[in-house]
């Protein structure tokens, strides 16, 4: 695991030392600050007219409904372009300065070379995540908060980020052009919130119940509301790891070749 850690040292700093990192954290904390305010807003004011409203969903009085799942659903989004953006020249950029050679021929194995850039690209999706959590953290000074759905919803999205990012490695891997691995990780990103529709136009309850559990939208929801599934983080991992083990194999590919 030497080669990993050295790996990881290596790109973690490449993340927290490049400006592109900080601008899209800029942008980020941008979003937030412009966007987390007026749903604030919004819910005090729902707070403050619902007995003269009819028809308001109870949920929609509580902040961590009212407000937080909303900024999750926000979060999510801007990390199906973010990602991309942070993991598209791990290998990518290797293989066009032709640094990825020297490292196919270095005494580390391809697990610890995948392990290495994997982990560190988590640790940099991570810091955008903690962003995110700052803003419903400091309403804490205003408000009652429910921790422990609030953990578990970014639980939810930091196990949706695992995937994204693992997605996006393995397009990575694939070619040397920085922008093809984008565009290619943007499509894969969004594509995959598409396969739970499949449950709304199978026949069968057997597929129903199969798009069902491979819907990303389902399993991040139930989180997202402060409920562990065990099926729903298996899932995650499971996937996450899928998309690692394909990485793996291409880079051992290319070292044979």
């Amino acid at each position: 695991m030497n080669g990993t850690v050295t790996i990881l040292k290596k790109e973690l700093k490449g993340f927290y030392f490049n400006p592109t990192f900080w601008i899209i954290c800029f942008l980020l904390s941008l979003v937030f600050s412009w966007v987390f305010p007026i749903q604030l807003n919004l819910f005090a004011q729902l707070l403050t007219n619902y007995v003269m409203q009819q028809g308001v969903p109870q949920n929609q009085l509580n902040i961590h409904y009212g407000v937080f799942i909303r900024e999750l659903s926000y979060l999510n989004l801007m990390l199906i372009f973010m990602v991309p953006a942070l993991t598209m020249k791990l290998f990518s950029e290797e293989k066009k300065v032709r640094t990825f050679d020297l490292l196919l021929t270095s005494p580390v194995t391809s697990f610890e070379i995948v392990m290495g850039k994997y982990i560190a690209a988590m640790g940099a999706v991570m810091g955008l995540i903690f962003i995110g959590f700052l803003y419903p953290a400091a309403t804490s000074v205003i408000a009652k908060i429910n921790w422990l759905p609030l953990l578990i919803a970014f639980l939810g999205i930091f196990l949706v980020a695992s995937v994204y990012t693992a997605m996006n490695l393995f397009c990575s891997s694939l070619t040397e052009q920085g922008i093809v691995a984008y565009v290619s990780s943007v499509v894969m990103n969004v594509s995959i919130w598409f396969i739970g529709i499949g449950s709304e136009v199978v026949d069968s309850e057997a597929g129903r119940k199969f798009f069902e559990h491979i819907s990303f939208s389902s399993h991040l929801s139930a989180m997202g509301e402060g409920t562990i599934r065990t099926g729903a983080i298996i899932f995650f991992i499971s996937l996450a790891g899928l998309f690692v083990f394909l990485t793996e194999r291409v880079v051992e590919s290319a070292r044979w070749r």
